[in-house]
This record gives structure tokens, C-alpha cells and sequence, in this order.
């Protein structure tokens, strides 16, 4: 079995030279293995069975879901995906940036697999100058979660994927993408936008103090 190795993904130019092979790489329905603004992340497209495989890899619970990347603002109406009120006053501050958005709506677009308990679905607007580039060439929305195994911490260098994950790399099951290692350790804050009012469900890289500035009837995290 070949050394696994990574795309350079840092430069304008490696991210271009990268493009092709990490779209044809999901377009077959295989994993990504990308930076995000916040750690590193496997994902893959919409697609049932390519979710299974990010399933299988990540050894994920069935009850837990997914995030969505996406490149702007009508990526969502695309998968019919609504901001609501709160949501909407939270993405003008804050999107590109590290919140994620726990949207409703999506139903004829967007697979069961990909909702919470709750019935919605979280999503991202990535600042991250590659990883939109890339969702944008592919025309839809990236699955997005942690690249490490349940229970270990987050990758924040790409040298900690390709340790961990060496067997599916070499394989060609998961394709890295290597921003080397990154500046934050911290996840993205998340905020459910499905109910009454917005709730943080998970704190994250923007305090709830912050986050109420644009959007006062926030609850949780304080």
C-alpha cells in the first residue's frame, strides 16, 4: 500500500491545481478530508450513499447528524432551506465566519440522514477561501464533521489525519486536502433557529454574549 500523502491546499495556486482531483473525488461519492476556519473536516456530497461511507468512516451514531457547508446565502434557497427571522439577523453579522445555523426546511433536497432530532438542518457558510472555491465548482453544499475518531480530539494539522486515518488515505477511500496545521482549536458555535427563539446548542468559536448583540432573544451558553 503506497505512504498516504496529501493535495497541497494552502496557496491561490495549490487550492487551483487541487480543485479537480477533490471534485472528482466527491463526485464519485468518496470522503474529502479539507481545513475548515476552525479544525480540519471529512465530508462528502448529498448524496445517500456517500453520507453512509462518512457514516462508516467516522463510526457515527445513527441519532447524530451532520453539518452542511455551503459557499453563499443562495445555496440555501436552492435546497429550500429557510432562514427564519433569528437566523437571518445572525448570518448578516457573522456569516462567512465559525456559526452554524440549525435551519428548517430542505425537505424534497436535503436526505433524512442529515436532520436532527429535531427536524432541522445545520449548516455553515464557510469563510474558508478554498473550501469556497470548491463547494462553489461543485454547485451544492459539503457534509462537514470532525476528522478524527469518536471519542480522540479534533485534528487541527493535517499530519494528524494522515496518522490516524493512513489505511482509508493510501486506499484512496479519503482524499486529503493539506492546509498544514491551523490556527484554532476551537469549533464552530452553533445555534438552533427551529424553534421560538434561537437556542445554543453548542458553544463554540463566538460567545453567546456576542451573538446577542445582533439577535437579543438568543437563550443559552449564559
Amino acid at each position: 500500500m503506497p505512504e498516504p500523502r496529501g493535495l497541497p491546499f494552502w496557496s491561490q495556486e495549490e487550492i487551483g491545481a487541487a480543485l479537480g482531483p477533490a471534485l472528482a473525488h466527491l463526485r464519485e461519492g468518496r470522503v474529502l478530508a479539507y481545513p475548515t476556519e476552525t479544525l480540519y473536516g471529512f465530508g462528502t456530497t448529498i448524496d445517500n450513499e456517500a453520507i453512509e461511507r462518512l457514516v462508516t468512516l467516522k463510526r457515527r451514531p445513527a441519532a447524530k447528524p451532520f453539518l452542511l457547508l455551503v459557499s453563499d446565502t443562495p445555496m440555501l434557497a436552492r435546497l429550500g432551506l429557510h432562514l427564519t427571522q433569528p437566523a437571518a439577523m445572525l448570518a448578516a453579522r457573522h456569516w462567512p465566519g465559525p456559526l452554524t445555523l440549525v435551519l428548517p426546511g430542505g425537505e424534497r433536497r436535503i436526505p433524512d440522514r442529515l436532520r436532527g432530532p429535531e427536524g432541522g438542518v445545520a449548516v455553515r457558510w464557510t469563510p474558508h477561501p478554498g473550501l469556497q472555491r470548491l463547494i462553489a465548482a461543485l454547485g451544492d453544499p459539503i457534509t462537514s464533521t470532525s476528522a478524527n475518531r469518536p471519542g480522540e480530539p479534533a485534528a487541527t494539522a493535517a499530519r494528524e489525519v494522515l496518522r490516524d486515518f493512513a489505511g482509508p488515505i493510501a486506499a484512496g477511500q479519503v482524499l486529503l486536502l493539506d492546509a498544514g496545521q491551523l490556527p484554532t482549536d476551537t469549533p464552530s458555535t452553533v445555534v438552533d433557529c427551529t424553534g421560538r427563539r434561537p437556542r445554543v446548542i453548542r458553544p463554540g468559536a463566538i460567545p453567546a454574549d456576542v451573538l446577542r448583540a445582533s439577535c437579543p432573544d438568543l437563550v443559552g451558553d449564559r
